[in-house]
């Protein structure tokens, strides 16, 4: 399930660990220590520096940590904090990764605001695949990226704000713009969709 490969090289930036804002979350997922042990383990605070797992790990400050979230995917840092049963990880990350991230922690943030009829049943999943059209029911095509995705809706971001109400196809799932917030647009399918149906951004 998880694929725990050497990451791809990278100039990380320095940054501070209070320079962002964190948001309390409640996320599985797996990591994996320096010596190649995996263990399960909850994400419960975050910001786009750093992470607040609880877990059985007991890791040395300064070890390096991958691991992979549930609606955040991958992320790697080094443990920066330690406490009884629980640790913080500075992340290492570009800075475009950090501005994904910070999406979606704002869409996390914010899911229970969006407005959004959605099953609970329906995992929210961090698309692969995050660049792609938005088409308008008029044909109007609008480059977009995607924060986050699940079988009854998407969060989009895009240069321009789409009225509320409006008719859009994501892929082949029609839908229609349902909600805007900080970081872009909710949309709300027409039905539940198939997971074939996404699997072109996951």
């Amino acid at each position: 399930m998880y694929s725990f490969q050497q990451a791809q090289s990278a100039v990380p930036k320095q940054h501070d660990e209070g320079a962002f804002q964190r948001v309390s979350v409640n996320l599985a997922g797996r990591l994996m220590l320096a010596n190649h042990e995996e263990y399960d383990c909850t994400a419960t605070d975050m910001s786009p520096g750093d992470v607040l797992f609880s877990c059985e790990a007991r890791p040395r400050t300064g070890e390096r940590i991958i691991a992979y979230i549930d609606h955040v995917g991958r992320l790697e840092g080094t443990v920066s904090r330690l406490s009884d049963d629980a640790f913080v990880i500075k992340i290492t990350a570009t800075d475009r990764k950090r501005e994904k991230l910070a999406a979606q922690l704002t869409w996390i943030a914010n899911k229970h605001e969006l407005g959004l009829p959605e099953d609970r049943r329906h995992d929210r999943l961090a698309p692969r695949k995050t660049r792609t059209e938005l088409t308008l029911d008029d044909g109007t095509k609008y480059v977009c990226r995607i924060i986050d995705l699940s079988l009854s809706g998407a969060a989009v971001d895009t240069e321009s704000r789409i009225p509320i109400g409006t008719g859009v196809q994501l892929g082949g799932m029609k839908g229609r713009i349902v909600r805007h917030f900080l970081e872009g647009m909710a949309i709300e399918f027409f039905g539940v969709q198939s997971r074939e149906a996404l699997r072109e951004f996951l």
